[in-house]
């Protein structure tokens, strides 16, 4: 007689109760299932201290992890399935995966064999991300090229555990920002996301990327990353809003603005950045800068059109010039 198929319990794709929002998430985690110190319900545990709503298992080129998040997980902790594909020549996160689906991660770019692998995924609904684009070691140097990709990990936080940002995120984001305005006209921009890689204990959550979601599901989130819909934050200390407004219309974070109504004001607030720096770029370069309080909060207005700028982004930085906040672009026109 044929024994019954045992099909393993899974985390929820959903969790109810939670409406649109701003949601945060480290969605580059390693666990003992790969080459990580933590079990998945110690990443759980510290991922609830970091004030963490969801999190992405991404062990290197395995999936046996997917089931071991399920009891961790709980009804206050989303998981979401993945993977890093570690090739011969760059490293790629697949989002959204299917329970126990494995990348394929066997070869490099003179290979030509990535953008199948990358459909693949993006096909099953799933989101493809450039990881770690200068990472300093042999084959962690993303090779290949951004199109076709959805998101670029322009900041991650594994090399650099007493400086949270280092000279490899400032060239990702230095190279992701050039390419901003020629994407914008293409039609397709690639948004900027923030993971901390964790590896080992006290790494999970910085950085992390806070995403504006229709709820706290997996599709959901995924819509928010993948739409530009999202920031990223050194630590759960830091909270930031940008808005834009030209007549009646209202724009956040990863929105065109129509400004058929005129001039638009650009306003941010900002909390948890003692005596930091707000800055605003464009794709004429940084257009303005503002020093915050001691106290770390501080509000800044800029006015400009359309005629002058394309987008404006936002960046924030401590004192010491490390990155405390960085923003995806507000489409103005």
């Amino acid at each position: 007689m044929a024994q019954p198929e045992i099909v393993p319990q899974l985390p929820p794709t959903r969790l109810p109760g939670r409406g649109p929002g701003w949601y945060r998430g480290d969605c580059h985690v390693h666990s003992v299932h790969s080459d990580g110190e933590l079990t998945p319900a110690q990443l759980a545990a510290e991922a609830r201290r970091a004030g963490l709503h969801f999190v992405a298992t991404t062990e290197h080129n395995d999936a046996h992890a997917h089931a071991a998040w399920t009891d961790p997980a709980g009804d206050d902790l989303l998981v979401i399935l993945g993977e890093e594909v570690t090739t011969g020549t760059g490293h790629w996160l697949a989002l959204g995966l299917p329970p126990e689906q494995v990348v394929d991660w066997r070869y490099r770019v003179r290979d030509g064999v990535v953008d199948r692998h990358r459909e693949q995924v993006q096909r099953a609904g799933g989101l493809c991300v450039a990881a770690h684009p200068h990472a300093p070691y042999p084959s962690g140097r993303f090779m290949y090229p951004y199109q076709g990709f959805d998101v670029v990990e322009v900041w991650n936080g594994q090399w650099a555990s007493d400086l949270p940002w280092n000279a490899d995120n400032e060239a990702a984001l230095a190279e992701w920002g050039r390419g901003l305005a020629a994407d914008l006209h293409t039609g397709r921009w690639r948004p900027a996301m923030g993971n901390s890689d964790a590896h080992l204990a006290g790494q999970l959550g910085v950085p992390h990327t806070v995403v504006r979601a229709d709820e706290l599901s997996v599709a959901a989130l995924l819509d928010g990353i993948r739409a530009g819909r999202s920031w990223i934050a050194g630590s759960a200390a830091v909270d930031l809003t940008v808005t834009a407004t030209a007549g009646a219309a209202t724009a956040q974070i990863g929105d065109r603005l129509d400004t058929a109504g005129g001039p638009a004001e650009v306003y941010v607030a900002v909390r948890g950045v003692p005596s930091g720096a707000v800055s605003l770029h464009t794709d004429r370069g940084t257009a303005h800068r503002e020093t915050l309080s001691p106290d770390g909060s501080g509000e800044v207005r800029w006015r400009t059109t359309a005629a002058e700028v394309d987008f404006v982004r936002v960046e924030v930085r401590h004192p010491s010039g490390q990155m405390a906040a960085l923003t995806n672009p507000i489409v103005l026109g």
